[in-house]
């Protein structure tokens, strides 16, 4: 679905046409001024109506009923934050590249959005999203099913950035690292990527969501977006790109964000020589209708929600309603992108009153399945059993 720009003066725009059909323009076709984007970014006054998982850092889960449109609204988009939400002028923000290139650069707001631009949407999920669902469980902020939603990002190719600095030949990563600083011991949130995802074309600096500048909790003034990886690489209030040749020594590099190269036993301990850094997202379906618990008279019954894998594209998804004895397909809906979410249908004729419960279960082009179970792994990541919710019916 094509997005229709109405340009003012330069470097501004503003949405008007595909979010007006879906039912969202309510706050995006305003045209912002952006020397005052700190203020509306900060001040954006609504009711919370996200799951609170943490206040300090803040972890906010979104429930699955906000989740009913192929765009996420900023306000009910998850937050994932490891330190403290800064608070960021600016006027005083710039942006810092350097490491391995020929000439180092401080770039301020003004400098990026006089580049050309790109506009893309992309489903973020938290790589810890399900990690309540782990049996036996596994310590951390204790998602369910909303730290995950798509929306529509509007930067600059990092690529470009890194071009205008000049790669040496000897970068091998790019590291990132934002304006949040922790405090006592705890350590400084920097991610890496391998130079090829840096430079892919996919690969950008945000610095719009949904058309208006970015929330202050989602990564005001500037975050990137790594498409199709867990989220975490996305970093948010992001102040300084650095290319080295070799990796980060970091915790958030070394130790968190790490994988069992091989499948465990649930409640192993797994040594770190056995873990690998988690790159892509798995294959995965979310039913946003009904809701669980829901009640329903008899008859046809729409089954509704949506599937994503990541750098890979959903081919097929399949629900039941007989405890998975048998499948059927639903439709998969006409709103796609190569890294954003996809919505399905399926029509359920029940004429019978009781418990049932809906699976879901969807495929994408490489081959992968939801499993019924979920790999277990000591870092809670990666839940992607099929989905399921149990209604009444009569």
């Amino acid at each position: 679905m094509a997005d229709v720009i109405e340009r003012t003066k330069p470097g501004r725009r503003k949405f008007v046409s595909t979010w007006w059909r879906m039912g969202l323009a309510a706050g995006i076709s305003r045209l912002i001024p952006w020397e005052n984007a700190g203020l509306l970014a900060q001040a954006s006054p609504h009711t919370e109506r996200r799951l609170v998982r943490s206040v300090r850092p803040q972890d906010l889960e979104t429930p699955v009923a906000l989740l009913n449109s192929w765009i996420t609204p900023n306000d009910a988009f998850y937050v994932r934050s490891h330190l403290d939400t800064p608070s960021v002028d600016l006027g005083s923000w710039s942006l810092t590249v350097d490491g391995d290139v020929e000439r180092p650069l401080t770039l301020k707001m003004a400098d990026l959005r006089r580049m050309p631009s790109v506009s893309t949407p992309v489903t973020l999920e938290c790589a810890g999203n399900g990690r309540a669902f782990f049996d036996p469980p596994v310590a951390g902020a204790q998602w369910q099913k909303g730290a995950v939603g798509n929306a529509h990002w509007t930067g600059v190719h990092l690529a470009d950035v890194l071009k205008r600095a000049g790669l040496k030949t000897s970068g091998r990563y790019v590291w990132l690292d934002g304006v949040d600083r922790p405090m006592g011991a705890v350590p400084d949130v920097v991610r890496q990527l391998p130079l090829g995802k840096a430079m892919h074309a996919d690969t950008i600096l945000a610095y719009e969501m949904n058309g208006e500048p970015l929330p202050v909790a989602n990564g005001f003034p500037l975050r990137a977006i790594v498409p199709g990886w867990e989220a975490a690489y996305s970093v948010k209030w992001l102040t300084h790109v650095q290319v080295s040749d070799r990796e980060h020594e970091g915790f958030f590099v070394q130790t968190a964000y790490r994988y069992p190269r091989m499948p465990v036993a649930p409640g192993a301990t797994v040594e770190p020589r056995d873990m690998a850094p988690l790159t892509g997202l798995t294959v995965k379906s979310l039913i946003t209708s009904p809701l669980e618990g829901a009640t329903m008279p008899p008859g046809t019954i729409k089954v509704a929600g949506f599937a994503w894998a990541g750098e890979a594209t959903i081919v097929r998804v399949d629900v039941s309603t007989d405890n998975g004895s048998t499948w059927s397909p639903a439709t998969l809906g006409n709103d796609r992108a190569p890294y954003a979410w996809r919505q399905f249908q399926f029509s359920w004729r029940v004429k019978t009153p009781g418990s049932y419960l809906i699976l879901t279960r969807a495929a994408d082009d490489r081959g992968r399945v939801q499993p019924l179970v979920a790999q277990w792994n000591p870092g809670g990541y990666l839940f992607n059993a099929v989905d399921r919710v149990r209604v009444n019916v009569g």
